[in-house]
């Protein structure tokens, strides 16, 4: 998980932005695809990014590194823009959009940048990574069951599909190239906190504008991470003159297209095009980053992997396409991981 676009649910449990009835309707479609492919690409390729940057950098303090500075240019941009009251959020908004930034960054992100460190056969590689966080949608689902929503018969066939692949894809088969389970159970509780963050984030009172809601859910994140990465240690002895290039060239890509560009076309599709197909990303942000793992640092596809991330990304697929409003500005389609 690698940024925090704004909920697709805040306390209307509607799509941030327009609804589907206001959405501009004369928005040329290469834009919208221009947008949705930096999308698929960049949010699929930050788990890569993830796996390189902790290659030689503290895993948590460079994760609050990227969500702090991120935080401050989209701060910078918003109080340039808008003058100096861009920012101001009474106390109830800014408690919320702390404790979301929190569940999703610290919980969410922190753990999977966790699972994803260390030497080969405990590190969760970055493919395997992405097809575990896009049950994200599923567990949304059952926490919404179990504050007595009533999905869908389809719903439910999906997540019943999608947590049938998590099994495959986790199960343990005595071969060097099986997905490691501490580190798999490390990135499913994180996915269940990221869960939690987007479920909390429709139902409490957030800041009107999803772009400083994500301002201070960063700031949020990056404090907790901060102070996890000095009681884990993870400063004592640190020498930045040992990290690598390509990490630090890592980190930065986390910052620019990560948070900031991909973030800003997420943001932008929500205001431009229908919910059901921005939610696509969902399932395709894992495809991107087996590919990309695949090809470059030769992360193994095996015949588990394709198989039990198959039967994921189906039932994500399901779920999203099911959960699509039934009339115009009726829902949103359950928030699904975001990178």
């Amino acid at each position: 998980m690698s940024s925090t676009p704004p909920s697709a649910s805040r306390s209307t449990g509607r799509p941030a932005g327009p609804t589907a009835t206001a959405i501009t309707t004369d928005t040329a479609p290469a834009l919208i695809w221009t947008a949705l492919i930096l999308v698929y690409v960049l949010w699929g390729s930050t788990y890569l990014g993830i796996r390189i940057a902790v290659e030689t950098l503290p895993p948590l303090a460079s994760a609050a590194a990227r969500f702090a500075a991120a935080a401050a240019v989209l701060a910078l941009v918003l109080r340039l823009r808008r003058g100096p009251g861009a920012l101001r959020v009474d106390r109830r908004q800014l408690g919320s959009a702390a404790l979301v930034g929190v569940l999703l960054l610290a919980g969410g992100n922190g753990l999977v940048v966790l699972a994803e460190s260390g030497p080969p056969g405990v590190a969760v590689p970055s493919g395997i990574a992405a097809l575990l966080v896009a049950t994200v949608p599923l567990l949304v689902v059952l926490l919404r069951s179990a504050t007595g929503d009533r999905p869908r018969l389809w719903t439910l066939a999906g997540v019943t599909l999608g947590f049938v692949g998590l099994v495959l894809l986790v199960l343990p088969t005595g071969g060097t190239d099986g997905v490691p389970l501490a580190g798999a159970l490390t990135i499913v509780a994180g996915a269940a906190s990221w869960s939690i963050g987007s479920f909390l984030s429709g139902r409490i009172r957030m800041p009107d504008d999803p772009f400083v809601a994500t301002v201070y859910e960063m700031v949020a994140g990056a404090v907790v991470l901060a102070v996890l990465a000095v009681g884990r240690g993870e400063l004592t002895g640190f020498d930045p003159t040992q990290v690598s290039m390509r990490s630090w060239l890592a980190l930065g890509y986390l910052m620019v297209a990560g948070s900031l560009v991909a973030f800003t076309a997420y943001v932008w599709l929500l205001h431009h095009a229908p919910i059901s197909l921005v939610a696509t990303y969902a399932y395709v942000n894992p495809a991107v980053a087996v590919v990309l793992g695949a090809v470059l640092v030769a992360e193994p596809i095996t015949a588990q992997v394709l198989l039990g991330g198959a039967v994921i990304v189906a039932g994500v697929a399901l779920v999203v396409s099911t959960e699509r409003p039934r009339r115009p500005g009726a829902g949103a389609t359950p928030e699904p991981a975001r990178r």
